[in-house]
């Protein structure tokens, strides 16, 4: 079961020219459709006398959700190559935009697949990758005197206690990569002697 990925440490913009149109690439993390919108508006604001702005994303744990726009350069020239340089490099919940200000050259087919993959790699290895683990949550009850085993089996086992609430019983809300919830849950009958109650 895969239980982590890459993205981006951090924002990260390169720059680059050829043939006297100038490339700005900028990098950034996203988890969301909205945020990928709300950066792409800051860009297109910032850099509004710009030619082009070209752009590809993949969201999702396991990478399922992409998108690449050429923004009106030739089809495939543009975005593909953007993301096909977040996928060389193995990243997910990714987004970068590559803006163009046109030097008065045509670059042709070739020249504008290579200017703009070369951008994106550019700014997405200044950015540096972090890996991310991917994370389960575990709710469930215990009575009073079981207090102890639940803590000292979820500190054991690497698990984080997110939320605690006290009334005639215990309530606990666990959160363990998501490779180890099962693991987790066995430790915890274990621990309790059974007398642990998983809730939705």
């Amino acid at each position: 079961m895969i239980d982590e990925y890459s993205t981006l440490a951090r924002p990260g913009h390169a720059e680059m020219r050829l043939l006297a149109s100038r490339f700005l690439a900028d990098a950034v993390p996203a988890d969301t459709k909205q945020e990928i919108d709300a950066f792409l508006q800051v860009i297109r604001k910032k850099f509004h006398d710009a030619t082009h702005h070209c752009f590809a994303y993949r969201l999702g744990t396991d990478g399922q959700e992409s998108r690449a726009s050429d923004a009106g350069e030739p089809g495939g020239t543009a975005g593909k190559p953007i993301l096909a340089a977040i996928d060389r490099e193995g990243l997910t919940n990714v987004f970068v935009v590559v803006t163009r200000y046109f030097g008065g050259t045509k670059l042709g087919t070739g020249g504008l697949v290579r200017a703009y993959g070369e951008a994106a790699t550019l700014a997405l290895r200044e950015a540096g990758r972090k890996t991310q683990l991917i994370t389960a949550p575990l709710s469930l009850s215990v009575e009073h005197p079981q207090v102890s085993q639940i803590m000292h089996t979820a500190s054991r086992c690497g698990a984080r206690v997110a939320d605690t609430r006290y009334d005639d019983v215990v309530h606990f809300r666990l959160e363990i990569r998501r490779s180890r919830l099962e693991a987790l849950r066995e430790e915890l009958i274990q621990a309790t002697s059974g007398g642990v109650r998983f809730e939705d």
